[in-house]
């Protein structure tokens, strides 16, 4: 989940290092690092504790030279983030940058003690520069060097090099963690994603799984894991368009918040032909019609938008589906028929989890789909077809408008499955298609709630404990809704299907705890009212999200309703996401955590 980046240009490169740092934050934020190699190829490293900012502070007061460098932004795994643990961690001889987790570090460690090596850290990736150094020190070339050590590290990684005395090389790794090259006019670059290239080039190498390379000003030599030298195709990344920045947001959340309309529509715009009322998807490797059923895999946020895509799939297409977490999924050895659809949801396209679970379904004879917002990313480039998510980057690290538009990507992937399979008619195609080409209008009437939801957050923000409840396809908005909570105001929330309630919940009831309920009106919007009238007899304040038939029919006393306006069942689950979001957003703000980049997590969680 760390950021990486590593540079061979031809003008001072720590003021760019710490630019293309700055876009991978996302990917971690505890401490941060560059090194360069200034005058007469010396190394020089500055490193700090905490956000970007503290290490652009070290710089500004002791700048860095060198045409060449390499930096990292750190989500702390092995090793507390003090400056210590901070990449780049180095040698006399190496400097080393690293997203992952090395396995074996321990083994290697205590090899490397036994030699006499001094560690100044806790972490594994010093591991790394020492076992580098020793092969330099027996007459190795760094090419040499890099090669041989790489097949003595287990687990996984993405790695950058640097060189004392070599101001024209580099050479970066990838095993289980993304790593691209950038091609510039007489200068290269490597970094974790296209995104923290952008400034500098569109031209991209992604490396495939195992590959390895030696990068110099005159560009980039690839190797497999075997040491065979390959061709890798070169892109032009879409990257640059993506140069995003808050406008007149206080916080990136809130503006991919308020961008949902929009992204929305464009997303749906992909999936469906408005005017004829019709799905319209890209050429399929399967046929929806000879499919027993999907299993699907996801972590986080993109679990609960599979959770309610299972029942459009079901509903719609009487598809039966079976959907995991992936960090459960890939090792339960799952028995799989060949010949099954196995669908993969991931903002970033790099979750290793998710990635591994794919994986797993490959070698089980599975079709493999996936559902992603980087198109040129891991999970995409090994799935058979992709649907993408037209969300554009989402820098704030709990999901907002990645989730929305996943949700639309789905339901419009479960309409033509279900036209496909002949349960729905044509008749019943264009009206769920005219339900969806609504979702950018009630999404932007949703978006004019937030004052009366800031004020709700007030409530909410003194609390302890928060409860979120829902039923059918709210029941996985009231765990996202929980989950938003808990990510970046730091209260602790759960969320349950509301006919749990009965069954132990309903035990933490009491005056000071909120119950948010999302329920629409809708066939069992009763079945949750009566769940209601439980809470409130026992003293619990509820906040109630539903539509003015629901709002009419809810009269108990203790609710403090949300009204959001008659829409189409199929859609609820989009729209409803938003009062949600905005619910945990402002708790936050008045709490005044770091929305965008709250403790302890990363955007994309490429390490295990």
């Amino acid at each position: 989940m760390c950021g990486i980046v590593g540079i061979v240009g031809n003008v001072p490169v720590a003021p760019l290092l710490v630019d293309a740092l700055k876009r991978l934050e996302y990917r971690g934020y505890d401490s941060a690092g560059v090194a360069t190699l200034e005058t007469g190829g010396v190394l020089a490293r500055r490193r700090a504790e905490g956000k970007l900012r503290n290490l652009e502070a070290k710089l500004a007061a002791s700048p860095l030279g060198g045409l060449i460098g390499i930096g990292h932004t750190r989500w702390a795994t092995h090793g507390a983030p003090t400056e210590a643990n901070a990449h780049p961690h180095a040698t006399d001889k190496v400097a080393v940058v690293h997203n992952g987790i090395i396995e074996n570090f321990h083994q290697l460690k205590d090899e490397l003690k036994a030699k006499g090596r001094v560690f100044a850290s806790d972490t594994d990736t010093e591991v790394i520069a020492h076992l580098v150094t020793v092969e330099l020190e027996r007459g190795l070339s760094p090419v040499d060097a890099v090669g041989g050590v790489l097949k003595r590290l287990t687990g996984a990684f993405a790695l950058a090099f640097l060189f004392p005395g070599h101001d024209n090389l580099l050479i970066g790794a990838r095993r289980g963690s993304p790593l691209a090259v950038g091609h510039g006019q007489g200068e290269m670059y490597l970094g974790s994603d296209a995104i923290a290239l952008a400034p500098f080039t569109d031209q991209v190498t992604y490396l495939e799984e195992g590959d390895w390379v030696v990068v110099t000003r005159q560009g980039a030599t690839i190797r497999d894991e075997n040491d065979t030298v390959v061709q890798r195709p070169m892109v032009v990344s879409a990257a640059t368009a993506f140069m995003v920045d808050r406008g007149n947001y206080r916080h990136f959340m809130a503006k991919e918040i308020h961008e949902q309309p929009d992204v929305m529509g464009r997303t749906l715009g992909q999936y469906l032909d408005f005017g004829t009322g019709r799905t319209r998807l890209p050429a399929l490797p399967f046929d929806w019609a000879r499919l027993d059923g999907i299993t699907m895999s996801a972590c986080g946020t993109a679990f609960y938008a599979g959770l309610v895509a299972k029942y459009w799939f079901e509903r719609f297409a009487r598809l039966p589906v079976d959907i995991d977490i992936a960090s459960e999924f890939r090792y339960r050895e799952t028995p799989m028929k060949r010949g099954g659809l196995a669908l993969f949801i991931s903002q970033s396209g790099e979750t290793a989890d998710t990635l591994a679970s794919l994986r797993y379904c490959r070698a089980q004879g599975q079709h493999i789909a996936a559902v992603v917002n980087v198109t040129t990313s891991t999970i995409a480039r090994e799935s058979d077809v992709v649907f993408p998510t037209l969300a554009g980057p989402e820098i704030g690290v709990a999901s907002t408008k990645a989730f929305t538009c996943q949700l639309a990507t789905l339901c419009a992937l479960a309409v033509a499955a279900g036209r496909a399979r002949g349960v729905l008619s044509d008749a019943d195609e264009a009206k769920l298609v005219q339900a969806l080409a609504e979702v950018p209008r009630l999404a932007a009437q949703a978006l004019r709630l937030e004052v009366q939801i800031e004020r709700l957050a007030r409530r909410i923000s003194k609390s302890q404990d928060v409860l979120y409840l829902g039923r059918g396809t709210s029941y996985p908005l009231a765990l996202e809704g929980a989950l938003k909570l808990k990510e970046i105001s730091y209260i602790h929330a759960e969320g349950y299907a509301a006919g749990e309630l009965k069954h132990g919940p309903i035990a933490l009831i009491d005056e000071k705890m909120p119950v948010v309920v999302i329920a629409p009106h809708d066939r069992i919007f009763e079945k949750t009212v009566s769940n209601m009238q439980e809470v409130a007899a026992r003293g619990g304040r509820i906040i109630l999200m539903t539509d003015p038939k629901g709002a009419a029919e809810a009269t108990i006393s203790a609710v403090e309703t949300i009204v959001l306006p008659e829409m189409p069942a199929t859609v609820t689950p989009m729209i409803y996401a938003i009062p949600i979001q905005l619910l945990a957003y402002h708790a936050a703000v008045l709490m005044g955590t770091d929305v965008d980049q709250p403790r302890n997590l990363a955007k994309s969680v490429t390490v295990e």
